[in-house]
């Protein structure tokens, strides 16, 4: 196919097609698309300036995202709001793909306009509802990323914004999980060592991430991100498990199955000698949630004895986890109201008498000694109760000329 004259890109992205139906967009878009591949697939570089310079892409598909349908819309129950021109922004974006990942692409030249500008008005569109444009999105940027190398830093400063106001202010962004995605693949490029923006950004962004009402929607990626960063540098696994610490959930059991499967994940890239430095705060917060009434909570927790890269640091550390773990494994053992939960808990209870056979029997007549004597001081608390009792009692029978004084 020969393309006479640079005209016919603007025709075929019909940047006024907005107004139109649904039916005429899709019956106009089977020819658009021909059109337009075909000149991507052909190599032909007619064209190429007034993409460069024209604003075909621009004013397709940046525009003023609608509200939201409901004040109250929930992202994790409602249906998200489809945008109705799809079919047209469609095309506009696997145009755009395709001429970023062309071999005539030139960033020399694209650079004075895919500017910082550009780059924040594509990143306002994350916020579509719908989830088709936000994968596009996705790839624009990356493709972007990958090839603006003037752009980085900008668009690490812009997401990194996009996350504190999210976090702090609005707690309403729907391409958080987008975002993160992009930023798995970025944090897996970064030279070593590691630059403190990096660090910093990991420590006052990423992890208050975890506090949001709607983490279910991204966690996936925002544990990634995490354990990139601890692969990378090991020396931040103490600031990462202090600060799930810190944000640990109180009150959501869903939340917090998905920090013990976020710590695991964690605990199978850690370093033995980052184990040493953060296993006392950790296993008492394990603890906590191995006693928890809510056993799916108790069930996740329980899980790690089933890891074997786990059970190894645990057993070589049995010394200093044991005393801070038993208390509460012999207590529901014998306690739980899940039996599911009691056999889980004598699981890791023989794990930890084969490990230490030694440290179990002390351990074992400790917390019984203990037991005896806190139903003792229970007994003596119930019999001095009942002694005021019966004093009150007395006092009264003789204030009311009962008894006799």
């Amino acid at each position: 196919m020969v393309y006479a004259s640079e005209s016919w890109i603007i025709s075929a992205l019909g940047a006024g097609l907005y107004g139109s139906s649904v039916s005429v967009l899709r019956r106009d878009r089977t020819e658009r698309e021909g059109m337009i591949y075909g000149w991507i697939l052909s190599g032909n570089k007619a064209g190429y300036t007034t993409v460069y310079e024209g604003e075909e892409v621009s004013c397709n598909i940046f525009r003023t995202l609608p509200p939201s349908d409901s004040n109250e819309f929930d992202p994790e129950e409602d249906e998200p709001t489809l945008e109705a021109s799809w079919p047209h922004l469609q095309l506009v974006y696997e145009f755009f793909i395709r001429f970023l990942e062309s071999q005539e692409f030139q960033p020399s030249i694209a650079k004075k306009y895919i500017d910082q500008k550009f780059v924040l008005q594509l990143l306002e569109l994350f916020d579509s509802e719908d989830p088709r444009e936000r994968d596009y999105l996705k790839t624009v940027l990356h493709r972007i990323y990958g090839k603006f190398l003037g752009l980085r830093a900008f668009i690490r400063k812009q997401i990194n914004n996009i996350f504190l106001r999210f976090v702090y202010e609005t707690e309403h962004f729907n391409g958080v999980a987008e975002l993160l995605e992009i930023l798995g693949s970025i944090i897996n490029g970064f030279a070593l060592p590691l630059k403190a923006e990096h660090k910093q950004f990991l420590v006052k962004v990423l992890i208050p991430l975890h506090t949001v009402r709607s983490l279910s929607l991204f966690h996936a990626q925002l544990a990634y991100c995490i354990v990139q960063f601890l692969e990378k540098d090991p020396s931040l696994t103490e600031p990462v498990i202090r600060g799930l610490m810190k944000f640990w959930p109180k009150t959501c059991s869903q939340k917090e199955v998905m920090f013990l499967g976020e710590l695991e994940e964690i605990l199978d890239v850690i370093e033995p000698s980052q184990f040493v430095k953060i296993q006392e705060p950790l296993f008492k917060q394990i603890a906590k949630c191995v006693s928890s009434p809510h056993f799916q909570v108790a069930e996740r927790a329980l899980y790690y004895w089933n890891n074997e890269y786990i059970m190894s640091l645990i057993e070589e550390n049995s010394n200093v986890i044991l005393p801070i773990m038993f208390s509460s494994l012999y207590r529901i053992s014998k306690e739980h109201w899940n039996p599911a939960i009691v056999a889980l808990v004598y699981n890791v209870l023989k794990a930890f008498m084969e490990m230490n056979s030694t440290m179990f029997d002390e351990l074992t007549a400790t917390y019984k000694s203990d037991r005896q004597r806190e139903k003792k001081k229970e007994k003596e608390r119930e019999e001095l109760w009942k002694k005021l009792e019966d004093l009150e009692l007395k006092r009264g029978l003789r204030r009311d000329g009962i008894i006799p004084t």
